[in-house]
């Protein structure tokens, strides 16, 4: 077997693409489109968002303390690359792609509403890095699309046609591989 040998390079790929939304006060809610998110504890429930610091989004992340993960699905696609690609000191993103916020209990950022599965965080330590700093956050609630639900109240997450990101490019997810633990059972 011959393996090519390169410098380091993020290369941990496929990853979620999600849009992070974010309001401070009375200015008008942003979308930040995030490649570099993940679950990071289960116990309390914690993720992290990745954000360069010249982004539009992060003073506004810093100060609040807080934002939304959005889950994007195949029909969001666009609008996720459109928010990637433009500022929110530029645009109304939410009134641009024709997205609604949504508002929770939670806290003041509002969700996307044409995402299915939307997390409200609330930042618990931030980490500088280098190009990105990282939001380290505790998850404080959850709302999902009610149609994606079934008879017996169960989330089919696999229906809500859900997409990745690879090295520049958008993927729809969709094949199911196996299941946890499907590899020992008998």
């Amino acid at each position: 077997m011959s393996k090519a040998e390169w410098k380091p390079g993020n290369m941990l790929y496929p990853v979620p693409a999600v849009m992070v939304s974010c309001k401070k006060g009375n200015e008008k809610a942003n979308i930040v489109t995030i490649a570099w998110a993940g679950t990071i504890c289960s116990d309390p429930v914690m993720v992290s968002i990745s954000v360069r610091p010249e982004r539009h989004s992060y003073p506004i992340i810093s100060e609040t303390g807080e934002f939304v993960i959005n889950l994007v699905t195949e029909e969001l696609t666009y609008a996720c690359d459109w928010c990637g690609v433009r500022s929110g000191k530029d645009f109304d993103k939410f009134k641009e792609m024709n997205l609604t916020e949504y508002k929770s209990s939670f806290m003041d950022a509002p969700a996307i509403a044409e995402s299915p599965v939307n997390l409200y965080c609330k930042v618990v330590k931030t980490e500088k890095l280098g190009s990105h700093d990282m939001f380290i956050a505790e998850v404080v609630g959850v709302t999902v699309d009610e149609k994606y639900m079934d008879d017996s109240g169960k989330f089919d997450l696999e229906k809500t046609g859900l997409m990745a990101y690879s090295h520049g490019e958008y993927f729809a997810l969709g094949k199911k591989l196996g299941k946890f633990g499907y590899s020992i059972k008998k």
